[in-house]
């Protein structure tokens, strides 16, 4: 059965990504770098500013603040992603699939940008008249009907994409195989299901605690939990790459000369680099994938270009900086190379390697916090989904069939956790890509509009009543 399981889902993400979903993230990422002339990264220090809440007003639609907008959109993707997906990128694709994380990362700069600044700008109201926001109410609001099919296949894929895969598998994992397993509770030969399903339960019911409370509680348990632990995450590595500075360059070497070569990727592919690059670098910060334009989406703001220059931080902290300490952790310690090890027990054997117990413990701890927030906001996005496809009353339905997949996940086996959700987040990238390349003069125009008033003005501007926001 669990064979059954994972062929099926291998083969899903094998069809679902090929080259031309390529073409389409990478390519519509270098359209919205060339068409913005790099623009937005010039404002990077104003988007800090926003985070800060420099100008917040609670008066301004929206459910939830700029600060609490980014830190639940970090909690869906600081977590597996970069502690266990950069460790089955290096495994697979060989360390230049690193490089291709950075690239996508840096497209994935300009593309939040854009798609989460259409996500305020075009916002719309579900059956229960809340105001909300997401690629599903971009396509609705904003394009003719022709389009609208895109909204329902992105709401219906987010269905399955937004479940806690990764997340739930990888968390009962380490906590087997660094618990159990070390302190000699559980066997290492040992059948694990038992052991899995079990947790998998436990795991539910504290979900089903946190979830069923809402978006307000999903991201206070954010805005406490990610800042906290990304710190505590990235000292460690800082102090274990200060202990091994020496090996720094040429672990950068490695990752820039296999880059071109796919030397060290399965079956010794170019191509295999590049694809399992991408892949990684899309689940680990979402950026083309529409997820990040829920949350955004609901921020309390005027100004969707705001909101634009909030997200593109998303990138930078996630993958440019998480992903890249994880990455030279597992290659100066080696494990990637004699360790069987998979996925998140094999960065925590290289943190062990790198700092003993104590580097074991870290990961431990921020696997334990960034697995369960990102859970959290995952359940957000698929409520999200099911409220556009089935209505609001429903809610508690999908959360109800969220909660009980967790148990699921956790005795499958982690290529089967993957496959799914790299299978549906292409197909999820279809609507919001498609959709944000149509719809980029719009946010165009109010770019110029903002940067313009920033530019000349001692404040920034307060509305974007000026713009023209009819569908195109």
């Amino acid at each position: 059965m669990l064979d059954t399981i994972q062929y099926i889902t291998t083969q899903f993400a094998n069809y679902a990504w090929g080259p031309w979903l390529l073409c389409l993230l990478l390519g519509g990422g270098f359209y919205f770098l060339a068409c913005s002339k790099f623009a937005p990264f010039f404002y990077l220090r104003h988007a800090v500013d926003l985070v800060r809440g420099k100008y917040d007003n609670p008066n301004d639609p929206g459910h939830i603040s700029h600060f609490s907008a980014l830190t639940a959109a970090l909690a869906g993707t600081i977590g597996m992603g970069n502690i266990a997906g950069v460790a089955l990128a290096i495994q697979i694709g060989g360390p230049g699939a690193i490089f291709w994380m950075w690239i996508t990362a840096i497209l994935g700069i300009a593309t939040k940008f854009f798609t989460c600044s259409l996500a305020v700008m075009y916002r719309g109201y579900d059956d229960n008249g809340e105001l909300q926001g997401g690629p599903m109410y971009v396509i609705r609001e904003a394009l003719p009907k022709r389009w609208h099919f895109l909204a329902s296949v992105f709401a219906v894929v987010g269905l399955i994409g937004c479940l806690p895969a990764l997340q739930s598998n990888q968390l009962i994992q380490i906590f087997r195989d660094l618990v159990m397993v070390d302190q000699g509770l559980l066997g290492a030969d040992e059948d694990p299901f038992m052991f899995n399903l079990s947790s998998g339960i436990v795991l539910a019911g504290i979900t089903g605690a946190v979830i069923f409370g809402g978006l307000h509680r999903i991201a206070g348990t954010a805005r406490v939990l990610v800042p906290v632990m990304t710190a505590v995450y990235l000292v460690a590595v800082l102090v274990a790459l200060t202990l091994n500075a020496g090996a720094i360059p040429a672990a950068f070497a490695m990752i820039l000369t296999d880059a071109f070569t796919g030397e060290a990727a399965a079956g010794g592919s170019l191509l295999a680099v590049v694809l399992y690059g991408v892949q990684r670098g899309a689940y680990s910060n979402e950026a083309g994938m529409g997820t990040e334009s829920l949350v955004h989406g609901a921020a309390k703001t005027n100004e969707p270009i705001r909101e634009g220059l909030v997200a593109m931080i998303g990138p930078i902290v996630d993958t440019l900086i998480v992903c890249t300490a994880t990455a030279l952790m597992i290659l100066i310690a080696g494990t990637w190379q004699s360790d069987a090890s998979q996925g998140v027990t094999l960065t925590a054997n290289a943190f062990s390697t790198l700092l003993g117990p104590a580097g074991t413990l870290v990961v431990f701890v921020c696997v334990l916090c960034f697995a369960t927030t990102t859970i959290f906001t995952y359940s957000f996005y698929g409520s999200q989904c099911a409220s556009f496809v089935f209505g609001t009353k429903y809610i508690n339905a999908y959360r109800m069939v969220f909660v009980l997949s967790i148990v699921l996940i956790a005795v499958v086996s982690i290529e089967s956790a993957v496959s799914l959700i790299d299978g549906s987040f292409a197909l999820m990238a279809i609507p919001t890509m498609v959709s944000a390349i149509l719809l980029a003069p719009k946010v165009l125009a109010a770019a110029k509009i903002y940067f313009a008033k920033l530019d000349t003005d001692d404040d920034t501007p307060k509305s974007d009543s000026t713009l023209d926001q009819q569908p195109v």
